[in-house]
């Protein structure tokens, strides 16, 4: 798996799935979660009721997969990152398995590219650098990594694109 980091609109790339940080109620919101309901129609709001309707809400750390609607990839990924607050190894544990989980269901839909925003760094207040070695190192030890052809960390503020660098720069020094 070739792993990539960008600055870009996760919204616009060209890939078979993005994921998007999705809140429990699957129903859009604010950030990546609302620019992608948005700028991807009705769409993914009635397969993300049709989830809630057979399983309910979405739980931390879980993951599920709708169309993509109007957006330019196949599939939208939705996984529910951990909100901060005091922090500590389950938020960790939680934030890993936002990746594991997105991961798993990319196998299991034969996706071949990828795309990751910043999960749970934004109102969820996950500090940045230390969101960024978890999703580096869960990605990188994935068992099943050689199946996905490219993964991308879509990094929408400069901020985060740095924090990425500098911690696969540091990896491959």
């Amino acid at each position: 798996m070739k792993t990539e980091i960008i600055q870009a609109d996760i919204t616009t790339l060209k890939v078979d799935a993005i994921v998007n940080a999705a809140n429990s109620s699957l129903l859009g919101g604010g950030g990546v979660d609302g620019a992608i309901h948005r700028k991807g129609g009705s769409e993914i709001l009635e397969a993300c009721k049709k989830i809630r309707a057979r399983q309910g809400k979405c739980n931390t750390g879980e993951a599920v997969i709708t169309t993509a609607g109007k957006l330019p990839s196949k599939y939208v990924i939705h996984t529910v990152g951990p909100v901060w607050n005091t922090g500590g190894k389950d938020k960790e544990k939680l934030l890993a398995n936002c990746y594991k989980n997105s991961l798993d269901l990319a196998i299991e839909h034969n996706i071949k590219t990828i795309a990751f925003p910043n999960i749970s760094t934004g109102i969820y207040k996950f500090p940045k650098q230390l969101a960024a070695e978890i999703a580096i190192k869960t990605v990188s030890t994935y068992k099943h990594k050689k199946t996905i052809d490219k993964l991308y960390f879509s990094c929408f503020d400069q901020e985060n694109f740095e924090v990425y660098h500098e911690i696969l720069k540091n990896e491959n020094t």
